[in-house]
């Protein structure tokens, strides 16, 4: 009978020690910090063709890279932007889903000129944001900065890429 009752005790407490030391081990997925990479300039250019501003962009021309845009970024500075360049000239729609800047989205057609813009996009928003008309680029800088800099349908750009 005490041999019963020690192992009973033993059976007790190595359950006791198995299952009170288990931690509970939430996984934290960390997002890297994902950093500007200057891969062309542009040129923003007014109706009278007067260069008014110019930016480094980063350039969106693959599936991946459009899927993506700037999500997950948490600062873009003044002088910078995104283009994405499409193979085909079609309406285009974005949305702003894990995207914490707000932005302008500035809409372009195949002769490098201003279609529409949109203003200050609202972050982590997914309501779609249209073309007015077929687009084959699509400019994002920060929200605002086509207020500031008094861009206008009609407006063009040009770019090169390093």
């Amino acid at each position: 009978m005490l041999k019963k009752t020690i192992y009973s005790v033993i059976l007790f407490l190595g359950c006791f020690a198995l299952f009170s030391c288990k931690k509970d081990h939430k996984t934290v997925v960390k997002q890297p910090k994902i950093e500007f990479k200057h891969e062309g300039n542009l040129q923003l250019i007014d109706s009278n063709g007067v260069v008014t501003k110019e930016l480094q962009i980063e350039i969106a021309d693959n599936t991946y890279e459009q899927q993506t845009g700037l999500m997950y970024r948490k600062h873009l500075d003044q002088n910078k932007g995104m283009l994405f360049i499409f193979e085909n000239i079609q309406m285009r729609s974005f949305y702003m889903k894990n995207t914490y800047i707000p932005l302008d989205l500035i809409y372009i057609d195949a002769e490098q000129k201003i279609i529409n813009i949109i203003k200050n996009a609202e972050p982590l928003n997914e309501q779609s944001l249209p073309s007015e008309a077929p687009a084959k680029f699509v400019l994002e800088i920060n929200g605002g900065l086509s207020d500031t800099w008094n861009l206008t349908p009609g407006d063009a750009i040009s770019f090169s890429k390093l």
